[in-house]
């Protein structure tokens, strides 16, 4: 019976592993085919970066949202379909024929990897009632879906080399196949019991009012924090979300529990990943640039360089979760956080001079550092909610992970002003990372995690109100 059941739970982590997967590998395998992409569609940099915004703002609009209907409708039904919808949209990208086609593509991937994503850490977690098992599958399933963010800029450079910018997005389609068929066959369904109705005027607000937000940010670097769009867009951010706030206060069932974030055990580890997020993936997209640009690399040969910091991750993302089992989540992010903050600041002093052996023990430290934070802070705040609101809290997590991100490119794009100061950015983007680091040492926990009711029910075989009825 035990055999069973782990094998059941190692065919789930495989298949929520493997779509997480697929959904990173896309929001880093573009940027080495953009070049392709300009040439062979005959446009400018506007059009090249609504490539890469379509899909980084439907994520963010829509993740929180994702996570909600995962509660209401099944994390297996809306996790398959995310799936559905992203790969049939990776098919339309491969095949675009102009650049219209592709940025609706883009758009429909964001909205397939809005709803995938959630209910994957959703059906992960439901599996692993109990704390401490939870933990280490979550740190198993960050190691092997992580490797698809990392890869995406050694993909991309290899595919767009020897068959064009459509190779990137064709790789999707057999994974999405392979993806639907496990899915229907290995994941049991599982929802929040008694869930109630879906929040439309909260749904509504918070994804126009994200949405806003986003494109502030991103623009803002291209258009001037000062122009009319900008602070157009940043004054509906703030009607639209201080109108969900009060929208929610009212509900009677609201979407996001106003209550939620005045819990420290969940507002620190939230805060802990949009700080993640713009650090991570902000200094990230700087590094090919690094190479490119200030050490006249090759495209390829540049996204060769960045491999320290993905191997790191994926080498150290699975012990996370077993270190943060037996030593709570507190020491094991707070350390990652500092090793991560200290390898950004020195990679900021490297320069063109500077050989290959001294920098890429640098990213690779940065990489071991995010790795051992990730999975642990994803874990903390999943427990830190009652476990019927799972995909609720793996869905604020990735969107403030998300909107992390989309800071960390516009407020790092500006500090290195153009790529003329890459070394600047990399030390701001430490500099934050080490705050955060004393501001997790000081606020995150419990020690270790511990066996909740829901988890002891679960064990004793008993049906409660947990996550998988």
């Amino acid at each position: 019976m035990q055999t069973a059941v782990r094998t059941g739970r190692a065919a789930l982590l495989a298949v929520t592993g493997l779509g997480q997967f697929m959904v990173l590998l896309d929001s880093t395998i573009v940027g080495a085919a953009l070049p392709d992409m300009q040439w062979r569609l005959g446009t400018g940099l506007s059009g090249l970066q609504w490539i890469v915004d379509a899909y980084v703002l439907l994520v963010a609009m829509l993740l929180l949202s994702g996570g909600v209907f995962a509660d209401r409708f099944g994390r297996k039904r809306v996790f398959l379909a995310g799936v559905a919808v992203f790969t049939a949209a990776s098919a339309v990208c491969s095949a675009a024929p102009s650049l219209g086609w592709l940025v609706a593509g883009r758009v429909l991937q964001g909205v397939g990897a809005a709803a995938s994503s959630p209910a994957s850490l959703a059906l992960l977690a439901a599996a692993h009632p109990v704390p401490a098992d939870r933990v280490r599958a979550i740190g198993l399933w960050a190691g092997l879906s992580g490797i698809g963010l990392a890869a995406g800029p050694v993909a991309g450079g290899v595919l767009a080399e020897a068959a064009g910018w459509p190779a990137i997005f064709l790789v999707n389609v057999p994974i999405g196949v392979v993806l639907l068929l496990a899915g229907l066959r290995v994941l049991g369904e599982s929802r929040a019991p008694g869930a109630p109705a879906i929040d439309v005027p909260g749904t509504v607000l918070s994804v126009l009012g994200v949405g806003a937000l986003t494109y502030g940010l991103i623009e803002g670097g291209s258009r001037g924090w000062t122009s009319p769009a900008v602070l157009g867009a940043f004054a509906a951010s703030a009607v639209l979300l201080g109108g969900f706030l009060v929208v929610e206060r009212r509900s009677a069932a609201p979407m996001l529990p106003p209550g939620l974030f005045r819990r420290r055990p969940f507002a620190v580890p939230i805060t802990a990943m949009l700080v993640v997020g713009f650090a991570l993936m902000g200094s990230s997209f700087f590094f090919s640039q690094f190479f490119v640009h200030v050490q006249g690399s090759s495209v390829l040969r540049a996204g060769l360089q960045t491999l320290p910091t993905p191997v790191a991750m994926v080498m150290a993302s699975p012990f996370a979760g077993r270190l943060a089992a037996r030593h709570g989540p507190r020491v094991v992010v707070t350390a990652g956080l500092v090793l991560a903050g200290l390898g950004l600041v020195t990679l900021g002093r490297v320069d063109a001079g500077t050989g290959y052996g001294a920098v890429w023990w640098r990213l690779a430290v940065a990489g071991l550092g995010f790795a051992l934070a990730m999975s642990p802070l994803t874990a903390a705040a999943i427990q830190a909610v009652d476990p019927r609101d799972g995909g609720l809290a793996s869905g604020i997590s990735s969107t403030a992970r998300q909107i992390g991100a989309v800071l960390g490119v516009a407020v790092l794009g500006a500090v290195a002003g153009g790529s003329a100061d890459l070394g600047t950015a990399f030390v701001t983007a430490g500099a934050v990372t080490l705050a955060c680091a004393v501001f997790t040492g000081l606020g995150l926990g419990p020690r270790r995690p511990r066996r909740d009711l829901s988890a002891a029910a679960a064990h004793s075989g008993r049906r409660g109100r947990g996550p998988t009825r």
